[in-house]
C-alpha cells in the first residue's frame, strides 16, 4: 500500500478530526487537543461536507491557532474517507484519530509518546477510556476493554472492538503500513483495527485515563443494527475479520473464532430477514469457516439448506420463529 509521501517531523503528533454538523462538539474536541501537556502537535480538521456552522467554526479555530490547526473542506464521503484525507496531510511521527464528539485527556500524548519511546518494538500505545453521559456524568471507567493489558489486537478483536478510535496513539510507520482507510461508512474503524492487528503490531499500555467517549443525542452510524447499509458494511467487516485474524495467526478452532462464527450467523439471519441474500450467503459461509466443525456448524448448514430451498427471507423467518418456541 502507498505510504504517506509527506516528510515526517520527529516528535510531532498529528491529530486528525473528521467533523460533520457538530460545531460545538468540534470546538470542545479541538480544545482537548490544544490542552495537551505535550508539544509539538498539529491538528487537521476535515469538514466532511457539513451543512451547518461546522465549517465556519473549523476555519475560525484555524485562524486563532494558525501554527497548529489546518482545515480541509471535502464533499460528504463518510468518516473513514475524512480520516484518510487528513492522514495524507499529516506530518507527524505519531498519528492520533479523534472524532469530533469525543475528547482527549491532557496527558495523553505525554504518556503515550513516552511509552512508544520506551518500547521501540511497539507500534501503538493505548490507555484507559471512560464513558461520559450527555450531562457530564462518568458512566464507566475504564470503558470496554481499555483497562486490560493486551499485547496485540487479536484475538480479542474477534469478540469486541475493545477500544475506541481515540484510545490509541499510532506510530506513523504503522499508519503508513496499514494504508488507506476503507470506504465503508459503518464499522470502518473496526476494519482498520483488524488491518493493524494483521501485522501483529505490538501494543504498549499506559495505565492512565487518556480519552473520553461522549454519549449524546446526535446520530451515530454505529448505533444502527438492522438497516441494509448496516448489513452491507458489517458483511464486509465479518469477512475481513476472518481474513486478517488468519494473517495474525489466530487458530481455528478457538474460542474467539467460535464467537465470530456465531456473530456471522446472526448477521446472516438479519440479512435474510431483509432479503439481502448475497450478504446472508457470505456471512453464513464465514460462520462455517470460523466454526471449523464447532457448535454452530449444524445450525448454519441447516440454514443454508433451507435457504437454498425457500430463499433466505423465508428461511430467516422460520429460524426466528423456531428460536422463540
Amino acid at each position: 500500500m502507498k505510504a504517506n509521501a509527506l516528510p515526517c517531523c520527529n516528535g510531532l503528533v498529528s491529530t486528525i478530526i473528521p467533523a460533520f454538523n457538530r460545531p460545538t462538539m468540534l470546538q470542545e474536541a479541538v480544545h482537548s487537543v490544544l490542552a495537551q501537556t505535550y508539544r509539538p502537535l498539529e491538528i487537521i480538521i476535515v469538514d466532511d461536507g457539513s451543512t451547518d456552522a461546522t465549517g465556519a467554526v473549523a476555519d475560525c479555530l484555524a485562524k486563532q491557532h494558525p501554527t497548529e490547526i489546518t482545515t480541509l473542506h471535502t464533499p460528504n464521503r463518510g468518516v473513514g474517507q475524512s480520516r484518510e484525507a487528513g492522514r495524507l496531510l499529516a506530518r507527524g511521527e505519531f498519528i492520533q484519530y479523534l472524532d469530533s464528539d469525543d475528547l482527549l485527556r491532557p496527558q495523553k500524548f505525554e504518556w503515550q509518546v513516552a511509552a512508544l519511546r520506551q518500547h521501540p518494538g511497539c507500534g501503538v500505545a493505548y490507555g484507559r477510556t471512560r464513558l461520559i453521559s450527555e450531562q457530564g456524568q462518568i458512566l464507566e471507567d475504564p470503558y470496554k476493554g481499555t483497562g486490560h493489558v493486551f499485547e496485540t489486537l487479536f484475538p480479542q478483536l474477534l469478540v469486541d472492538r475493545w477500544w475506541n478510535t481515540h484510545t490509541p496513539l499510532y506510530r506513523r510507520s504503522v499508519s503508513d503500513a496499514v494504508g488507506p482507510w476503507s470506504t465503508m461508512r459503518i464499522a470502518e474503524d473496526w476494519e482498520y483495527d483488524a488491518r493493524v492487528g494483521s501485522l501483529n503490531t505490538r501494543l504498549t499500555y499506559c495505565d492512565g485515563l487518556v480519552s473520553e467517549h461522549r454519549c449524546h443525542a446526535g446520530a451515530r452510524l454505529s448505533c444502527d443494527g438492522v438497516s441494509p447499509a448496516y448489513i452491507h458494511d458489517y458483511t464486509q467487516l465479518i469477512q475481513r475479520l476472518l481474513y486478517y485474524a488468519k494473517l495474525a495467526g489466530v487458530p481455528i478452532p478457538s474460542q474467539e473464532m467460535t464467537h465470530l462464527a456465531r456473530w456471522a450467523f446472526l448477521v446472516a439471519r438479519r440479512a435474510g430477514m431483509l432479503g439481502l441474500s448475497a450478504s446472508a450467503d457470505t456471512c453464513s459461509a464465514v460462520a462455517l469457516q470460523a466454526a471449523a466443525g464447532g457448535p454452530p456448524v449444524i445450525q448454519v448448514l441447516l440454514a443454508r439448506w433451507l435457504a437454498a430451498a425457500l430463499g433466505w427471507r423465508r428461511c430467516s423467518i422460520l429460524l426466528n420463529s423456531l428460536r422463540k418456541c
